[in-house]
């Protein structure tokens, strides 16, 4: 999955593709070319601390980059990242084929109700409060366990609403420390007992470049060893800014292990 962010204030690419329409389809070409399967795109910075924007400027930014993707490139399965129903349905019937929803439900009572009349592949993520106040929702008794409860109470409401095409997401930087995310990279084989696709979004997050002292920037190959051991753990799913890269990591993985 390439992302393919229209917003200014994404913590990594925020502003490189909102208004110039020749950059957002180079780039959609060059995440398709380089082997990705899903196109993601977003318009609402979920990074902690990212400004709130009106459903109506969401739609707005996101729709115009959906239909241009899907004019020039039919060929793409396009995901729209947002946690807002009516964003999710002005998306799919723009030409978006998947519902990548970083609040799990969690901030519109409508979404699983809207997924369910769409019937689309949902991507189900785990978060605690808004982009906003996310960092101070931290703590935990049992992190893995109680992620592994969330989902499967998700799951089984999403389930009753006849959702048949769930994949989960732990959610890695929303609501969790830098210590955290590693502890829950290392026990991510947990989840494989809910029996659904993993998607990891690992991608030059805050967890490799603070933890390296270095910027988003200069994180590349520290998302490729997070992103190695993910697939190792489970994953079935990469969401990546840099595709080419996650493909080499894969093909090799496949050649070990093949």
């Amino acid at each position: 999955m390439g992302i393919l962010n229209v917003t200014p204030d994404s913590f990594y690419d925020g502003g490189r593709y909102v208004s110039d329409e020749s950059s957002l389809l180079n780039q959609a070409e060059t995440i398709l070319k380089e082997g990705a399967k899903i196109i993601d795109i977003g318009g609402y910075s979920s990074r902690p601390g990212a400004a709130h924007i009106s459903t109506e400027e969401e739609i707005k930014r996101v729709i115009k980059g959906i239909e241009l993707v899907s004019k020039f490139f039919p060929e793409a399965y396009i995901s729209i990242d947002t946690f807002r129903s009516e964003v999710a349905r002005e998306a799919v019937g723009a030409g978006a084929c998947m519902i990548n929803d970083i609040s799990g439900g969690n901030l519109d009572d409508h979404m699983f109700s809207t997924v369910a009349s769409l019937q689309v592949p949902y991507v189900l993520m785990h978060m605690r409060g808004t982009p906003q106040e996310m960092k101070e929702l931290t703590e935990y008794e049992d992190l893995t366990g109680e992620i592994v409860d969330y989902f499967q109470k998700k799951l089984t409401v999403l389930r009753e609403k006849g959702v048949a095409d769930v994949i989960i997401d732990p959610g890695f930087g929303f609501a969790k420390t830098i210590d955290q995310n590693y502890e829950l990279l290392r026990k991510m084989q947990d989840f494989q007992m809910l029996d659904v696709p993993i998607l990891a979004g690992l991608s030059r997050k805050s967890m490799i470049y603070k933890r390296l002292g270095i910027t988003a920037e200069d994180a590349l190959n520290g998302t490729t060893v997070l992103n190695t051991v993910a697939i190792m753990n489970g994953a079935s799913i990469l969401r990546v800014h840099d595709v080419k890269e996650a493909i080499q990591t894969i093909k090799i993985l496949k050649k070990i292990y093949s």
